[in-house]
């Protein structure tokens, strides 16, 4: 069936509602929002979007919502809008009807943005820069929007559900992931297929993760500045359309092998979180391109200056600022984030710089609209909300500071964590907290210890491997003259700037790297393991590697066949499943000190090397780098069933721990410097005692831990 017939049919009303293209099997709704325009046409395409066949506009106008119907208009068609209204940068106005707009809820996309100075609304030449007016139409350069369907069989597809408290996530990138397996097809490497392949979900479940967080799959732009300088944007964050998938993620070029991959990840009980940019679009600021939102209304949709409106609010760094106050941006965002759940049957959303989200007027408000809006929903009621608690606005940083209900990626964790086994002095008071879920910013309002999404690496600076191998950043390839990305990463290279064959040195990082791995998943709260950290992969000490569609951030798969790298895999997946046996790290409470009875082990124990309890001169003494942490979990009537007792030595030289009373029945469960082979556990000497390596953790297990 062809998807558009000529000539059009006469227009119908239509409705307001649902926003978008609405195929019903006979015609298509096309709604579109903009308050400040005064008409909007509609404008089609033939099948390869490079020419535009029919015009029409739009008929009707029904609270600030501009809406048509035409028969005969079905799946597969090519479409944008053109709107008409004021260009008075001034006052904030950028109508421009000579170029082509993407419809903001655009379900996929027909090409790719050619860059061209018809992108802009203004002269791009022009002295007056932005208040000049260009007239050249933008239709070539631009992708075209397309009417879709939604049909699909999930064949009785079953969310996994996986409870907060036995989540553990895997950070990663739907193109990096895959693009060198050399064990998925050749046809499916970087896209949802490669994804869903048989290697990708058995590495998966091996591994024990129970939640994939992708890097965004929402189709984004390649940044001019990017195209010119011969890069691409990798990661993604800088949103063209918030309802299509990621063109090029799509090997067979259907929505439905985003539906496919969701639904295989789902058989093997793997939720699929996605990361989402909802702060910022692609339209840069007041001198950026005309593509969507801008030229639809571009008071409506952004944030702008209160006293000169022509320019953009820049709290995100981005250029512009999504203006969340706004209830139909507000719409846009919660239509777009049911539309994944319902369509897509994804399990949660993780909000890059989240604190822009939670934006009134005056300032982050933990009350605001979208937050309001967003845990009241009852489609997104039951899918996991995570939120990186920070934008570049003024009082931006706010972890811990969420409402209930959403948890936050914890930067303190992370840093602490370094700090700690770089060696620092003064952090054994510090990553005692840590280690039970950050009680000091999220113990409040009832939250749970799972609000803290803990990582210790994540896509935005070093992997694990690099963290122990540099000492600085080293970003030329992105060519910026090394002047972007973090400069203080808290981390060592235990003296050898880059790779080595040392063997010392290689020890020495191996052991801190499975001591990180211990932190990291014995901790309290929600662990968040970087894509590739659990066999070595490096992005060869590139701590931003944004622009990195390359090797450089690719996975090396050949790095998990080599001895180090299936020695730390396997090493990883003992962590991992440690973590599921201790039903300390199961409860999302926050675990405290002090006994339920007298003649009962208190929930938590702190101890120094001398098995003492610490004290407050203890935790004082700033060049303590030694600590034991016994967790102990009890049963209905508060008797003790089972124990964890944790030991970590940040000193470089070896510690020997006597081990606190009462003397249980220790077995050492994981030792950092001794990775376990066959998974025999190894009694603790009688006289109670045990050696911690240098740069390295123990644990230690008693009762029903024991299997």
């Amino acid at each position: 069936m062809a998807a558009l017939h000529l000539p059009l049919a006469p227009v119908q009303a239509g409705w307001p509602h649902p926003l978008g293209a609405t195929y019903d099997g006979e015609g298509t709704n096309f709604a579109v929002f903009s308050a400040n325009a005064s008409g909007m046409e509609l404008c089609f395409f033939d099948d390869s979007g490079r020419h535009e066949i029919a015009r029409c506009w739009l008929p009707e106008c029904t609270n600030e919502v501009w809406h048509g119907y035409l028969p005969g208009i079905s799946r597969g068609a090519l479409y944008g809008f053109r709107a008409h209204g004021p260009y008075l940068p001034e006052n904030g106005h950028r109508f421009n009807p000579n170029k082509l707009l993407l419809d903001p809820y655009a379900r996929q996309l027909k090409g790719q943005v050619r860059w061209t100075e018809s992108l802009y609304g203004y002269r791009f030449q022009s002295p007056r820069t932005d208040l000049s007016f260009d007239h050249r139409n933008s239709a070539p350069a631009m992708p075209k929007a397309v009417v879709t369907d939604t049909s699909f069989n999930w064949h009785g597809d079953a969310r996994p559900n996986v409870p907060w408290d036995r989540t553990v996530i895997y950070e990663a990138h739907v193109r990096g992931l895959t693009k060198t397996a050399l064990r998925v097809p050749a046809s499916d490497r970087g896209t949802f297929a490669g994804l869903a392949s048989p290697f990708m979900i058995d590495h998966f479940v091996k591994l024990g993760i129970t939640a994939l967080e992708l890097l965004p799959v929402q189709a984004f732009l390649q940044d001019h500045r990017l195209v010119n300088a011969g890069m691409r944007n990798y990661w993604g964050y800088n949103t063209l359309a918030y309802f299509a998938p990621e063109s090029r993620y799509l090997a067979s070029g259907s929505l439905n092998e985003v539906r496919h991959a969701v639904r295989q990840l789902h058989a093997a009980g793997i939720e699929v979180i996605l990361d989402v940019v909802y702060n910022h679009t692609c339209e840069e600021s007041e001198l950026g391109p005309t593509i969507s939102f801008r030229g639809l209304d571009n008071a409506s949709y952004y944030r702008l200056q209160q006293d000169n409106p022509r320019h953009n609010v820049n709290d995100t760094g981005c250029g512009n600022t999504l203006n969340m106050s706004h209830p139909r941006v507000i719409q846009m965002v919660m239509d777009s984030l049911r539309y994944w759940v319902q369509e897509f049957h994804v399990d949660g959303f993780r909000f890059d710089l989240g604190a822009t989200l939670g934006r009134e007027l005056h300032g982050f408000d933990p009350g605001a609209g979208f937050f309001d809006a967003l845990l009241q929903d009852p489609v997104l009621a039951s899918v996991k909300l995570i939120s990186e608690p920070w934008d570049l606005g003024p009082d931006g940083y706010q972890v811990g500071k969420h409402p209930p209900g959403i948890a936050e990626w914890n930067d303190r964790f992370r840093d602490d964590v370094r700090s700690f086994w770089r060696g620092d002095a003064g952090k054994r008071g510090v990553i005692a907290g840590r280690l039970l879920g950050s009680a000091d910013l999220f113990n409040h309002h009832r939250r749970r210890s799972w609000a803290s999404v803990n990582f210790v690496t994540a896509h935005d600076g070093f992997t694990l491997q690099d963290l122990v191998s540099y000492n600085h950043k080293h970003n030329e390839a992105n060519r910026e003259d090394n002047r972007d990305g973090n400069n203080d990463n808290h981390s060592n290279n235990w003296g050898v700037e880059g790779p080595t064959d040392d063997a010392a040195t290689v020890a020495v990082r191996e052991r801190v790297k499975r001591a990180m791995l211990m932190t990291l998943l014995l901790s309290n709260g929600t662990p968040m393991l970087l894509g590739g950290d659990e066999f070595g992969r490096t992005q060869a000490g590139n701590n931003n590697p944004y622009c990195q569609d390359t090797e450089i951030s690719w996975f090396d798969w050949r790095l998990a066949d080599t001895p180090a790298g299936r020695a730390l895999l396997k090493f990883t997946r003992q962590c991992i499943a440690a973590r599921f046996l201790l039903p300390t790290l199961q409860s999302g409470r926050f675990l405290k000190t002090g006994s339920h009875a007298p003649h009962h082990l208190p929930d938590i124990s702190w101890f120094d090397e001398t098995g003492a309890e610490m004290t407050p001169e203890r935790w004082n003494f700033a060049d303590g780098r030694l600590l034991a942490l016994r967790r102990v979990s009890h049963d209905l009537h508060e008797r003790p069933v089972s124990a964890a007792l944790f030991l970590l030595n940040a000193f470089s030289e070896d510690r020997e721990f006597l081990l606190p009373q009462p003397q249980l029945d220790w077995q050492v469960l994981i030792d950092a410097a001794k990775p376990l082979q066959g998974g025999e556990h190894a009694r603790v000497p009688e006289h109670n005692s045990i050696n911690v390596a240098a740069h390295s953790a123990v644990l230690l297990v008693a009762g029903n831990a024991i299997v």
